[in-house]
């Protein structure tokens, strides 16, 4: 491994630890050792896949950092590369000038953001409850998570960018900071289309009064300023701010690409039009019926009974969404884990939805099933029976702090 790589990783271990410290969950000696052994495996784990090359890396992400040392840097933003939005491509435009490995500044990259996701679980914990041992846990469990290892430190992906952009928003909106929540928010739009999953909270948030409705506009400001370094290198700009409506014919044909999703039962190759517009169709009113649910429920809207939401939300439009991939449910992973985290008895949703999404990671990364996918989407309905149960039970409840 390459020095400077080592001393980067070095940095993101020590830092790891510091960012419980000096949230002041490390008082206990008790705690401070678990702390100590948790992120220890957690990077010990990481440090173990670092040199693996996934086929996504050796297609894509290293031809496009490529594409970047060949054409002058950031120079090359103002041509065509990649399916990946410019956020993401400022990075690899940047490790273009470093004489560094390719494949470990990729992955040290998503590393780095797998902490930024942690810290943004802890805060979100401590929204719903005061107790050390499950904000502390809150941050741990999310390191030692196999889909955020697998995601980042094997895999050279990039989801737990969007994810800890989203995860802030979503604390910090309920932390009444709906401005900077709002710009968070744009963030993780801005590396991934998949933060389109948890957008509707918003609106709910709105029925909330969370939020304003001038506080939207934020969004497309910010959104603007994320997409202007690019125009200003020399891409089109209504090219650049259209790139997802332009990639909307790319996403394949298939009803299912590998990922837990209805599509994973419903087996078919035949008349995939008219399969993709049932799910499309279906994806909508399951969105719209939860706003309705919502609305009619808006002077009981507590924290619990929107974080219940959330949760439908990000597990239940990519489940019913045609032309799924396999990482796609990775914020569910993660989102999953906090209700886990604060009633043990929904362990079990944590569970089935990481077991979900891993039967998917393997497949990929090994080439073969542990199981059929049809298991994992059995596993995904389990978790929106539980969290519709969740959601209906916290509406009745208006507790937002729990010990």
């Amino acid at each position: 491994m390459d020095l400077l790589i080592l001393l980067f990783f070095a940095l993101l271990l020590f830092g790891a630890l510091m960012i419980p410290w000096f949230e002041g969950l490390l008082k206990r000696s008790s705690y401070l050792i678990i702390a100590i052994l948790a992120i220890g495996l957690a990077f010990v784990l990481r440090s173990i896949f670092l040199n693996y090359q996934s086929g996504d890396f050796n297609t894509f992400l290293a031809r496009w950092i490529e594409h970047f040392r060949t054409s002058g840097g950031f120079s090359g933003l103002a041509e065509n590369v990649g399916n990946y939005n410019v956020p993401y491509l400022y990075f690899l435009a940047l490790f273009s000038y470093l004489p560094l490995n390719d494949l470990y500044l990729i992955k040290v990259l998503s590393i780095f953001f797998d902490i930024v996701l942690a810290f943004g679980m802890m805060k979100l914990a401590g929204v719903f409850t005061s107790s050390v041992p499950k904000r502390l846990s809150a941050y741990l469990i999310t390191l030692l998570l196999p889909t955020v290892i697998l995601n980042g430190s094997m895999w050279g992906q990039c989801d737990s960018i969007y994810t800890a952009f989203a995860v802030l928003a979503l604390w910090l909106v309920l932390s009444d900071r709906p401005k900077l929540s709002m710009v968070c928010m744009a963030l993780s739009f801005g590396f991934k289309l998949q933060a389109i999953f948890i957008l509707p909270i918003f609106l709910v948030l709105l029925f909330a009064k969370r939020i304003k409705f001038w506080h939207f506009f934020i969004f497309p400001f910010t959104y603007l300023i994320e997409i202007l370094p690019a125009v200003i290198c020399g891409k089109p700009f209504m090219e650049t701010l259209t790139l997802y409506f332009n990639q909307a014919d790319s996403v394949g044909s298939n009803l299912n690409y590998n990922s837990p999703s209805l599509f994973a039962i419903i087996n078919t190759k035949t008349d995939i039009a008219t399969f993709s517009a049932i799910g499309i169709t279906t994806a909508l009113i399951f969105v719209l019926a939860i706003l309705a649910w919502a609305w009619f429920s808006r002077d009981r809207l507590g924290n619990d009974a929107l974080l219940g939401i959330v949760v439908l939300f990000v597990v239940g439009i990519p489940f019913l969404l045609p032309h799924m991939h396999d990482r796609y449910f990775f914020m569910a992973d993660v989102l999953t884990l906090l209700p886990a985290i604060l009633y043990v008895s929904y362990i079990p949703a944590a569970v089935f939805t990481s077991f979900a999404s891993f039967l998917c990671y393997y497949l990929y990364l090994k080439g073969k099933l542990i199981l059929p996918l049809r298991y994992g989407s059995f596993a995904i309905i389990a978790v929106l029976l539980l969290y519709f149960t969740f959601t209906a039970d916290k509406l009745n409840s208006r507790r937002t702090k729990i010990n």
